[in-house]
């Protein structure tokens, strides 16, 4: 990163993240997988993903050289664990998440109800068959 220059040995097909870590270089990595972009390193003239590159195979005294993008320096945090504002902001998001869940229990029971009452008739159509039967066969 910046004009540092890391020199370290690696076979061809490790992991190109395993090498950097080798040699002490940190590198800022999101999904791991390839897909955000946020590891992007220059590698010989080319923009590729450390996170799922391998070493190629050169031949030898070839060297592989690896650009490093270079990291902003972290913001300072405000040092309190949660604000006031925060404090309101939470109570309300839990406040709506009581009353939601309370017009969908609501909804709930009815579709319950609904359903229960219908497994009731299915059970006494069933048993009035079933008598039938069993007084047309006695």
């Amino acid at each position: 990163q910046g004009n540092e220059t890391r020199t370290s040995m690696a076979w061809a097909g490790q992991p190109l993240r395993d090498v950097a870590t080798q040699a002490g270089q940190f590198i800022k990595y999101g999904c791991g997988k390839g897909e955000c972009g946020t590891c992007e390193c220059m590698v010989n003239g080319k923009w590729i993903r450390p996170c799922t590159a391998t070493v190629p195979s050169l031949v030898s005294g070839e060297e592989l050289i690896v650009q490093v993008k270079a990291i902003k320096t972290k913001s300072k945090s405000s040092g309190t664990f949660f604000s006031f504002r925060s404090f309101i902001m939470g109570f309300w998001n839990n406040l709506l998440g009581m009353i939601g869940f309370v017009k969908f229990r609501k909804a709930a029971k009815k579709n319950w109800e609904e359903r229960k009452a219908y497994e009731d008739l299915v059970a006494q159509k069933t048993l009035e068959k079933k008598m039938r039967k069993a007084t047309g066969q006695a």
